[in-house]
């Protein structure tokens, strides 16, 4: 059974691992790419556009469907992240304000709570609702 994931990542970090065809979630950490299998959903979502930057974003900036289940370290210099394979899908980033009053995810008061967690499960409903905005 495939799922659907929700990773926060900044909008130039989700730029990055299109490029190189990737994902990475939490700074590069292998548990939470494990949590994942061959065949879910990761779709990506910004709060800000560079790690660290004070300006909101808000957008959900990519997605994409994994291939296969290999994790793997890369090797730059002094960073080791793991990473795995990603094919994703085209589409423009989604600004959250346009989708919150229909995402299950913001249903609930402090919803953003747990998007400090870096990777979290997102429904169906949602992942059709985040595509179809993406890809419209």
């Amino acid at each position: 059974m495939t799922r659907g994931w929700l990773g926060v990542v900044s909008a130039a970090h989700v730029r990055r691992g299109i490029e190189l065809g990737i994902a990475q979630i939490n700074h590069g950490k292998r548990v939470p790419l494990a949590r994942m299998h061959a065949g879910d959903t990761l779709i990506y979502y910004s709060p800000t556009v560079q790690r660290g930057d004070r300006t909101p974003y808000r957008h959900f900036t990519a997605i994409g469907t994994l291939p296969d289940d290999e994790i793997w370290q890369a090797d730059e210099v002094s960073f080791r992240p793991f990473r795995r394979r990603i094919d994703y899908l085209p589409g423009t980033p989604a600004p959250l304000d346009e989708l919150r009053t229909r995402l299950h995810l913001t249903q609930e008061p402090n919803w953003g709570y747990q998007l400090r967690y870096g990777l979290i499960p997102l429904d169906a409903y949602d992942m059709q609702v985040i595509r179809e905005a993406m890809q419209a």
